[in-house]
């Protein structure tokens, strides 16, 4: 079992071309599923030990301690190994085909309005180069709805400022293209002058010492910027996809146009954008109509 899991981990990597932080997150689910096998059967078992009904008690162990995502995210990662094992010829059948996945809740992703995003992206207002830095971080984030590792790997080059076009290298190393908005096209135009507009392979952002700024690194530049604004609201990068993504459906966007933008590879993950724009439509009902309540 151990060695096909190092199997399936490098045609992950070599063939599947996945990002290190998702190899990373399947070797541990599965690294653990192998642990709880240890334990209820005997170390070293062989993969075609395992039934459908050893990975539900192993689905009902996870219900006292995960969320719902987490676990469906587990299954998920124990349903590729098999599928893979599968299609090698490695294993006779999928077990993980007949154990339900859990139902998630709906979430309503959690956005900023128009009135504190505003006051997030202009917080910066110095004109020494960080501050120059910081406001092009957020104009750019919410500009363009892109993930913050997506922002922290774009080079000087993978920017038009004339065209107002971003070429963004998403999950999956699959690449595409972007708007960038005119403030926050203006805001990297600063920040680059203050840097001598430095070469096209130089990286777009840089942090204090002349690296490439980390994704870590941009969640504390948001985190010092919402305490300065005293927003008293927990924000991360992602939170500025979000509203961005919002905003847009909001403006009168089109649900497949957001999906491109936001390199989402399926619909249905845009789609959880749509209850944020019918609850919005809802409180204006409540509000507007007179016989919309008692």
């Amino acid at each position: 079992m151990k060695q096909a899991i190092e199997q399936f981990c490098r045609y992950l990597s070599t063939e599947r071309n996945v990002s290190p932080h998702t190899l990373g997150a399947y070797r541990s689910d599965l690294e653990q599923f192998l642990a709880f096998i240890d334990r209820e059967q005997r170390p070293g078992a062989d993969v075609n030990s395992v039934t459908h009904l050893l990975i539900r008690r192993y689905m009902a162990q996870l219900h006292k301690d995960h969320q719902k995502s987490s676990i469906g995210r587990k299954l998920a990662a124990i349903r590729a190994f098999f599928r893979y094992l599968l299609r090698e010829g490695l294993a006779a059948k999928n077990p993980a085909e007949l154990v339900s996945t859990p139902k998630m809740e709906k979430k309503v992703p959690f956005h900023l309005n128009i009135d504190e995003v505003t006051a997030l992206v202009e917080a910066p207002q110095s004109a020494d180069s960080l501050s120059l830095r910081n406001r092009a971080i957020l104009e750019t984030l919410y500009s363009c709805g892109i993930r913050v590792s997506e922002l922290t790997g774009l080079n000087v080059g993978d920017v038009d400022m004339d065209e107002r076009l971003a070429r963004v290298l998403g999950k999956g190393n699959k690449e595409r293209i972007v708007p960038v908005g005119t403030y926050a096209r203006n805001a990297l135009a600063a920040y680059l002058a203050s840097r001598n507009n430095p070469s096209m392979d130089a990286p777009l952002i840089l942090n204090a010492r002349g690296g490439r700024l980390t994704s870590r690194s941009v969640a504390r530049i948001i985190d010092k910027y919402i305490i300065k604004i005293a927003a008293m609201k927990k924000v991360s990068p992602h939170t500025l996809r979000h509203t961005f993504a919002t905003h847009m459906l909001e403006g009168g966007a089109d649900l497949r146009a957001i999906q491109e933008l936001l390199g989402h590879s399926s619909l249905s993950t845009t789609q959880k954008y749509t209850h944020v724009s019918i609850d919005r439509l809802m409180e204006v009902y409540d509000k507007a109509h007179p016989k919309a309540r008692s």
